[in-house]
């Protein structure tokens, strides 16, 4: 096989497997999110190698507890109402 056909077929791939990643993610969020908690719990338990549990890091999704609605985080209003 040619390098340059083999180039041409690894540049193919990679354009396909970011593009099914962008779909998955905008299509199926919550499956998306179980499958990379999956993908990074056994990475970060305990006695793992310390590079590891770094990749386990940062496989894993954001936390759902920063959602821009707690009002507490990104000090975008308060967490409670407002008494007039």
């Amino acid at each position: 096989m040619d390098a340059g056909l083999l180039a041409q077929y690894a540049i193919i791939t990679v354009a396909v497997i970011v593009s099914a990643w962008f779909v998955a993610k905008r299509q199926f969020p919550n499956a998306v999110r179980r499958l990379r908690v999956g993908l990074a719990i056994p990475l970060v338990r305990e006695g793992r190698a310390a590079w590891m549990q770094k990749l386990g890091r940062r496989i894993a999704p954001p936390s759902a507890l920063n959602d821009a609605s707690c009002g507490g985080c990104n000090n975008c209003g308060p967490s409670t109402p407002r008494r007039h």
